[in-house]
């Protein structure tokens, strides 16, 4: 897959360096050459210097052919421009948007642009991680899913999975056993055991 990346400070350069390290094609654009040196010495992508919002920067760092772009500055609106040139100008397949303001995320969405908040997740991830043992966060598309463990309480062993009832925003995704192995969820009539542990995701926004 061919990756464009506008930035290269902390989130981008560690982007640019997983992308590569799994095989895809990455080129980064960034205004600023002293942040390139981010960039591991195993990433064999492309550097761009420039303004990202300037079309002949983003023609020369391969956008018309690229399959996804993630704009990730630190600078809000600056996401947002590049992300609307790159959806509506170059109709670019894929493009993400990183907005730290929660108010201007929304501002985002509903500009049919798809966002990865960070203060969203960070709370989210810090609320569900207060009360359960372990939390884990997944983006699909514009929302993000919390992935946790639970003990299963006393009172709930010798009972069928159908007889719990979960809040309404949790699924049960599978039950790990005293043993460490695990049974995915997809029958309701599964008897709970001691030992068990619940995997459930809960929907964050």
């Amino acid at each position: 897959m061919n990756v464009l990346v506008i930035g290269c400070g902390k989130v981008g350069s560690t982007l640019c360096n997983r992308l590569s390290a799994q095989g895809h094609d990455v080129s980064v654009i960034n205004s600023n050459q002293e942040q390139f040196s981010n960039l591991s010495p195993e990433f064999n992508g492309y550097t761009t210097l420039g303004v990202a919002i300037d079309q002949d920067v983003l023609r020369r760092a391969g956008i018309e052919n690229c399959d996804a772009l993630a704009a990730v500055t630190s600078d809000d609106n600056m996401n947002l421009m590049v992300a609307q040139l790159a959806k509506e100008f170059f109709h670019v397949p894929r493009v993400f948007a990183r907005v730290n303001d929660p108010k201007k995320n929304d501002v985002f969405k509903d500009l049919g642009l798809e966002t990865i908040c960070p203060t969203n997740l960070t709370v989210s991830l810090l609320c569900t991680a207060l009360h359960e043992d372990s939390a884990e966060a997944v983006n699909v598309g514009n929302h993000t899913i919390l992935m946790y463990e639970i003990d299963v309480p006393k009172d709930f062993v010798g009972k069928r999975v159908s007889e719990i009832d979960f809040e309404e925003d949790e699924v049960l995704v599978a039950v790990e056993h005293a043993d460490r192995s695990v049974s995915r969820m997809f029958l309701t009539n599964y008897e709970i055991l001691k030992g068990d542990r619940f995997i459930i995701a809960k929907f964050a926004g």
